[in-house]
């Protein structure tokens, strides 16, 4: 984590860098950094929330490239792996049944909306998860994209949260 008057401070590039892990959305990292500087820790959420309400299924397939199937913890050292693990931390993986509804859950979705299912899992139990994911798959296919979209902005600024502090 970094200061706000650090973020503030840095290159382009290494700002960039810093925003890239909280969404897969080059253009939202960049047009963060080109606002810059903030005023404060608020002015930068403000605009981290404005910038995400653009938005749509473009941006949502590009995002989706990074991150994982609800249940399956990432490997790797890259920073976007080490939030999906913490977010998923409350997912029971030692459960075999609630694993295997997420698995069966998870493939249902994909079959129907052909990407993989996104929420918010941190603060969220498996089971809540399930549920969440048994009733989205009710959700027309326009639907489902503002579904996940909002999710995707909570999401994103859960993580910013993580990289900049005041």
């Amino acid at each position: 984590m970094i200061t706000l008057h650090i973020f503030n401070q840095l290159s382009h590039e290494e700002a960039r860098a810093r925003l890239l892990p909280c969404v897969a959305i080059p253009g939202w990292a960049d047009e963060l950094v080109r606002g810059r500087p903030y005023p404060s820790r608020g002015a930068l959420f403000r605009a981290a929330h404005a910038c995400a309400q653009t938005w749509d299924e473009n941006a949502l397939t590009l995002a989706l490239r990074a991150h994982p199937r609800i249940g399956e913890k990432p490997a790797g050292v890259q920073a976007e792996a080490a939030f999906s693990r913490q977010e998923q931390g409350a997912v029971n993986d030692r459960d075999a049944l609630l694993a295997q509804a997420l698995r069966e859950g998870n493939a249902r979705y994909e079959a129907r909306f052909g990407r993989v299912f996104l929420i918010r899992a941190k603060g969220r139990s498996g089971e809540d998860i399930l549920q969440a994911l048994d009733a989205r798959l009710k959700n027309s296919d326009a639907q489902e994209v503002q579904a996940a979209l909002a999710q995707l902005r909570e999401i994103t600024l859960l993580r910013l949260e993580g990289v900049v502090s005041e």
